[in-house]
């Protein structure tokens, strides 16, 4: 088999990052070519992913405002497979400002597939989206379950699935989905609780814990996730929808709690009980069984393996990451 090129687009970040060595790592590509929004960050975040590789190249173009750009990256290219990260994130921040969510996660990607879908170089388009389009559940959320989102950075990404589904089923456009649960691991945003957790547990900072952290997620590390994107795009039909996460959920009390005991201190020297977040859901859960099925995909990394690799990340870096902000700002 020929080796393929891949694109990632949001590969500035920690997703796409992950998602990035793990090809230069078990894909054999010919390349893989990161495109994000911003040049190049600090090393606590590109984690030298790529480096001295010269499979591996980095292209900072805002898919937003620079989609022609993107264009002659790609069309010099020519990649197989473009696996696309690119979003507005942060579905607590969505209720101000909503519009910008719909303007990176359904315009500009639609934008985007247009131009893709009259590309004869295109083999898979891989689109990561989120199992927050679900809701709040009491059972695990099949791939079919009925969509429920309770944020408008939900429902602009089920918007958008909903118009690749579309196009894949009426103009034949070669894709799948993947909505994985909350990934997490090193260089991973410091808003995100569990590097923000360590943060503040390396810098005896108090973390607040919304509600109590009875809120339930379900969370796989970001080289479970890479290893299902890989595998999907080896082996998966076109045009199929995957759920992937494990098999249950756990609050977000028992994320840090687990934090807690990485570092070696007590969880109420960590953290302190605050008030709920805006369209907090109760539970997300995901019933992963088709890309088992289908790719044999299922979790590898346990909590005790990601939680000290964190650990290990947050101690490294920590003069770094000890003078920057662990809030939440909303870029276009």
């Amino acid at each position: 088999m020929a080796s393929k090129k891949y694109v990632v687009l949001g590969g500035g970040g920690s997703f796409g990052l992950h998602c990035s060595q793990y090809l230069l790592d078990h894909a054999d590509p010919a390349k893989v070519i990161a495109v994000g929004r911003n040049l190049p960050k600090l090393d606590c975040f590109t984690l030298g992913v790529g480096d001295n590789d010269p499979r591996y190249s980095y292209h900072s173009i805002h898919i937003n405002y620079e989609l022609d750009l993107l264009m002659e990256l790609l069309d010099r290219e020519k990649p197989e497979i473009i696996v696309n990260f690119a979003a507005q994130g942060e579905g607590a921040a969505s209720w101000r400002k909503s519009w910008r969510f719909f303007e990176t996660n359904c315009v500009a990607l639609a934008k985007l597939v247009e131009e893709l879908g009259q590309r004869d170089y295109l083999e898979r388009f891989i689109h990561i989206g989120t199992s927050e389009l679900y809701g709040s559940l009491d059972a695990p959320a099949k791939e079919d379950e009925p969509i429920k989102p309770s944020s408008p950075y939900a429902a602009s990404k089920a918007a958008f699935d909903m118009h690749l589904m579309s196009i894949n089923r009426f103009m034949k456009f070669p894709m799948n989905i993947i909505r994985p649960s909350n990934a997490y691991g090193p260089g991973q945003q410091l808003h995100r609780i569990i590097p923000k957790a360590v943060i503040c547990g390396l810098t005896g900072q108090r973390l607040p814990l919304h509600g109590g952290g009875r809120a339930e997620k379900s969370y796989i590390h970001n080289r479970d996730l890479a290893r299902a994107i890989l595998m999907v795009t080896e082996k998966a039909p076109l045009g199929t929808v995957y759920n992937c996460g494990p098999l249950n959920p756990t609050s977000i009390r028992e994320v840090v709690e687990r934090t807690a005991v990485a570092l070696g201190i007590p969880f109420e020297q960590l953290c302190e009980v605050s008030g709920d977040r805006l369209g907090q859901d109760a539970r997300y859960w995901l019933d992963s069984s088709a890309i088992k099925r289908d790719v044999g995909w299922e979790p590898s990394i346990d909590w005790d393996q990601g939680m000290a690799e964190m650990v290990a990340w947050g101690k490294k870096h920590i003069d770094t990451l000890r003078k920057l902000p662990l809030d939440f700002v909303l870029r276009a």
